[in-house]
């Protein structure tokens, strides 16, 4: 497992992984652990990102834990082991895994139509075509999407970070990802057509924020209040919210870009659209809102990759971590990640993440 993150708590004693790490798993040479540090300093002092903290592990034995430069250029802060980032799409595998709790207890089915949950999406429209201009029409739904298609991105629905079709225009227009909370959001994306049919066509969209929704519909609990619950204090992930506390603020990593006119990294402005991290109330978005550490990112992908089970707690059983890292896909879609990118041959999608 490589794990790398750019950009008072009360935490169980000697809780993996360790601060202090070394070359310790059999199948990395100290040799190779060094040239990977020192690969990653070099991308810190290239000025390609501000600063990082990177972790390899096998088998659960910690081969490297470091980190390098800084987490804000602004005041200099250096980036530690315990600094704090948005974890942004990062988000969805924990969504993922809250749905497969659900599942295991029998609260919904893959086949079952999205609006079973989400009766506002019961009358979606379609579209059917458009041109250049903005022109476009509309088709009615020849069947509801299923939970299946909502989890694997066939359902229907845009996303708004991309994309010219009127879709996703309308996305932003209508600012879905600055709702306030997720009820705001359903309604939001309730007035917008699909993209296409559902099953017709793979768009990395909107569907895991929906998701969020269903376990608060399912639940009764704020998503948020769930995901505590149900994952984080269990696995022992303190650090892992969907904002950022007083006192854990100045932990907090900037995110930063090129600028190209000064020819130099620069530290991004707060984004007037969007509720601050430091806001208790802001969307418990669970497509990209959390806010995590590298130590507690590293326990939820140990779990998963110890079949559902972590220091003797099981969050899942492993048929259930099996489901979710298993293809859903046809292999006929064209599959556009993040910022819209072709796919690559062999790879597929599962519960809320990419399978090769």
């Amino acid at each position: 497992m490589m794990l790398f993150t750019p950009g008072l708590n009360v935490r169980a004693e000697e809780s993996w992984p360790q601060k202090e790490a070394g070359a310790e798993a059999s199948s990395f040479s100290a040799a190779g652990i060094e040239k990977l540090n020192q690969a990653m300093r070099e991308v810190v002092a290239n000025q390609d990102v501000a600063g990082m903290v990177w972790l390899l592990a096998k088998d659960g034995e910690i081969a490297t834990y470091e980190h390098s430069g800084l987490a804000r250029l602004e005041d200099g802060t250096a980036m530690t082991q315990d600094s704090l980032f948005r974890i942004y799409s990062m988000t969805k595998p924990i969504t993922g895994v809250a749905l497969m709790i659900l599942w295991e207890e029998g609260q919904w089915d893959f086949d079952d139509p999205i609006s079973k949950y989400i009766p506002e999406f019961a009358d979606l429209a379609v579209l059917k075509e458009y041109d250049a201009s903005g022109n476009y029409e509309l088709e009615p739904l020849k069947r509801q999407p299923t939970m299946r298609e909502l989890l694997n991105h066939t359902a229907g629905f845009g996303y708004g970070l991309f994309g010219n079709d009127p879709v996703n225009a309308a996305y932003r227009e209508n600012a879905v990802l600055a709702s306030t909370n997720l009820e705001e959001l359903v309604s939001k994306v309730a007035d917008i057509p699909l993209l296409s049919q559902p099953g017709d066509q793979w768009f990395y969209s909107i569907g895991v924020d929906l998701q969020g929704y269903v376990v608060q519909k399912i639940t009764g609990m704020p998503f948020g209040e769930f995901l505590r619950t149900r994952i984080f204090e269990p696995l022992d992930m303190v650090d892992t919210l969907f904002y950022v506390r007083e006192q854990d603020q100045s932990r907090f990593a900037e995110v930063h870009y090129w600028d190209m006119e000064r020819n130099r990294l620069a530290q991004q402005p707060h984004r007037s659209d969007r509720p601050s991290y430091f806001d208790p109330e802001r969307l418990e978005s669970g497509g990209g809102g959390l806010v995590s550490s590298t130590h507690d990112y590293a326990r939820f992908l140990q779990m998963l990759v110890n079949r559902g089970e972590l220091d003797g707690i099981q969050i899942l059983k492993p048929e259930s971590v099996a489901i979710m890292r298993s293809n859903s896909l046809t292999g006929d879609e064209d599959m556009r990640f993040g910022l819209g990118g072709p796919g690559q041959p062999g790879q597929g999608f599962g519960v809320d993440f990419a399978v090769t």
